[in-house]
């Protein structure tokens, strides 16, 4: 995403381009997928003076533009990243901790029979399934 575009996204939602803001979104992009404290350390690397709410406000404001989204990948806090065009589905491994992003339409088939069945529409840029990576099944066997 253009700098212009993140901007006027700020701009047609009524909030201002701020230096701590595009720390934050920048973070979010680097660290690809981040708790706020994981973002909070990425944002110090390059400034001081960014503190953890400063953070949380910011990454509420970003997601309400629609230039982030949380997903709650384990029990303690959302782990943020970057909207982009590829909706994905957190697969966490319970036993290493890895997470990997698939694309969402695996799950279409299921999706279409939820919806079917129950006319239950599913947001599934919020969904992680806990599990075992490969390496873990392969290292338990």
């Amino acid at each position: 995403m253009s700098t212009t575009e993140w901007e006027q996204r700020l701009r047609r939602g009524g909030y201002r381009i701020t230096p701590q803001r595009q720390l934050v979104l920048e973070s979010v992009g680097r660290l690809g997928h981040g708790t706020p404290e994981e973002i909070l350390a990425e944002v110090q690397r390059t400034a001081t003076g960014v503190n953890l709410s400063t953070v949380y406000r910011n990454l509420e404001v970003l997601e309400e533009v629609g230039l982030v989204t949380h997903a709650h990948i384990g029990h303690g806090a959302p782990t943020y990243h970057s909207v982009d065009d590829h909706v994905h589905i957190h697969l966490v491994c319970d036993g290493c901790g890895l997470v990997q992003s698939i694309d969402a339409g695996l799950a279409e088939p299921f999706l279409d029979e939820l919806r079917r069945e129950t006319g239950f529409v599913t947001d599934v840029s919020h969904v992680a399934l806990h599990g075992t990576c490969s390496a873990c099944s392969v290292a338990s066997s």
